[in-house]
């Protein structure tokens, strides 16, 4: 959607997707708005409840299959598992999707992984291809006036152009980027220092598989230490999003900065950081 200051001023039911990096301020804002009276869509928490709800659990019920005693509990069904996902902490799902390496160091094999990928991927999609419906119930159900989609990091990397047709024609898309050098090395320096799994293009993953053996003397990926190369393909996955990012924010969307977005307080401070991104894209 495109606006001008008064058309976005007069807009009664805002809806706004947030595009960018894991880390850039994006569950920070949608959590302020939310206690604002704002309904907050996360697709990762869509993702885990709804799509990935049962290869989570037939994962963990694999894993508890191997333990005897749990075994037999699941064989009678005289014990029930559940996921418990939260908005906040969406361990399950991160577990599903794990990282790619040596299973005697917790990572996953390559053709497992790559498995899992294809399964997050098409689940992401399917979760904002849900976002029009909830911009409707979060209206006629809820009550809420706004709503704010908080999508995942990996937005950009899904090369499904109807998801983003779909998000511009049902909401405002902003894009927040990091600027400044030094908040840069700060986030890539959170990541490296907890690594966490993600999700990669298929030919991302690959390129960067094998530049990782051959720079480590190692064969095959099941030699691969899962923390080592999450730490190492970091940087490369955030400088390769940042113009997949670009490519959808300059023809679709408005732009602002980390360093604006860690500036908001409140609500009126959101909209006027729209209001701002607005103005500039006019200027352009």
């Amino acid at each position: 959607m495109k606006f001008t200051i008064d058309g976005f001023r007069t807009w009664k039911n805002k809806s706004i997707t947030l595009l960018g990096m894991s880390g850039v301020g994006k569950t920070h804002l949608s959590m302020l708005l939310r206690s604002n009276n704002w309904f907050h869509y996360s697709g990762d928490y869509r993702i885990g409840t709804r799509y990935l709800d049962e290869p989570i659990m037939d994962l963990i019920k694999q894993q508890a299959m191997q333990t005897p005693f749990l075994r037999e509990l699941l064989r009678r069904d005289w014990i029930h598992i559940r996921n418990n996902i939260k908005v906040n902490d969406l361990g399950p799902v991160l577990s599903f999707v794990g990282k790619l390496g040596n299973p005697e160091l917790g990572g996953v094999p390559l053709e497992e992984f790559s498995r899992r990928q294809a399964l997050y991927r098409r689940a992401e999609i399917a979760a904002m291809q849900d976002v029009p419906e909830f911009i409707r119930k979060a209206h006629d159900i809820y009550g809420y006036d706004n709503f704010v989609n908080d999508v995942g990091g990996s937005l950009c990397e899904l090369d499904e152009p109807s998801v983003i047709d779909l998000l511009v024609e049902h909401s405002l898309i902003l894009y927040i980027r990091v600027t400044e050098q030094a908040e840069e090395e700060a986030l890539i320096r959170r990541a490296q220092s907890s690594p966490k799994p993600l999700y990669y293009r298929p030919e991302f993953l690959a390129e960067q598989l094998q530049q990782y053996l051959d720079l480590n003397s190692l064969e095959y990926a099941a030699q691969v230490d899962p923390d080592d190369f999450c730490s190492w393909v970091f940087p490369r996955l955030f400088h390769s999003r940042v113009p997949r990012y670009e490519a959808i924010a300059r023809p679709h969307g408005y732009t602002v900065t980390s360093h604006e977005v860690a500036m908001v307080r409140d609500e009126q401070d959101f909209l006027d950081l729209l209001e701002n991104a607005i103005a500039r894209k006019a200027d352009e």
